[in-house]
């Protein structure tokens, strides 16, 4: 059989023909197509990891925010407790502080309260003590003890010093009235005559000498001229003893409110 070579070399570019009909117009689009198609699903799949990504680190940060937020709560309920601890140890502190300073300012208080008692019983006690021993005396001022009392009285004049001796000399040139002696008991007029003469001796020459009773003026002589006074009794005797006691318990007192504790 007989190739036909040229009818063979037609249907070879026929073929050709075909072939480039079909890529240019067939599978051409299809293969572009295609390749947009995978382009675009190469372009969701590259936003779908984008997002996946995105979503995934939104994912993270939500949970390292969740595990500060767990954090800062454990440090917040810490600080909290901390807080409330501290609170309440600044309370019980200060609760015995205060608990102790009233237990002080008490016992400060009932100390004061038991000294002060217990002064105004020995004061109370030396004034009772003092009256029993003016009301002994007072019993006792007989006449004997009147002339003792004037014998006294006379050597204490006697023994006047040389400035209150010239006190009553002045006294006496000043004064315009007589002097005056006052006694708890009526003196025996031997006893006013040596009175008189020592006032006269010691004193002024020439003054006049009145004598008076004192119901007040307990076994003693008081000698008054103008505004001079000198005298010697029990009851003087007995004052200054009870200013004496009043003097050392209230010393007593302030010292003991001086070394206590200030209040608070």
């Amino acid at each position: 059989m007989q190739i036909d070579w040229l009818t063979v070399a037609a249907q070879i570019v026929n073929f050709l023909v075909l072939v480039w009909l079909l890529q240019r117009f067939l599978y051409r689009p299809i293969t572009d197509a295609m390749a947009r198609r995978e382009e675009r699903i190469e372009t969701r799949l590259s936003e779908a990891k984008a997002a996946r990504a995105e979503v995934e680190a939104e994912a993270t940060r939500l949970r390292e925010k969740q595990q500060e937020l767990e954090a800062s709560r454990e440090e917040v309920l810490r600080a909290a407790r901390q807080e409330a601890s501290d609170l309440r140890t600044a309370l019980e502190d200060d609760l015995r502080k205060e608990m102790e300073a009233r237990r002080k300012t008490w016992e400060t208080h009932l100390e004061e309260e038991r000294d002060a008692f217990a002064a105004r019983l020995r004061q109370r006690a030396g004034h009772q003590v003092i009256d029993i021993v003016g009301r002994v005396l007072r019993d006792y001022a007989g006449s004997d003890l009147a002339g003792q009392v004037a014998a006294t009285f006379l050597q204490r004049l006697a023994d006047l010093d040389a400035e209150a001796r010239e006190k009553l000399s002045d006294a006496a040139r000043r004064a315009d009235g007589p002097a005056r002696v006052e006694s708890g008991v009526p003196l025996e007029p031997s006893a006013r005559s040596r009175i008189t003469r020592a006032v006269h001796e010691h004193i002024a020459p020439d003054i006049e000498v009145d004598y008076r009773e004192d119901d007040a003026l307990l076994l003693g002589v008081r000698l008054t001229i103008g505004e001079q006074t000198v005298e010697w009794s029990a009851t003087r005797f007995l004052g200054r003893l009870e200013t004496t006691l009043d003097e050392v318990i209230e010393g007593s007192s302030r010292r003991r409110s001086d070394r206590a504790p200030a209040k608070a």
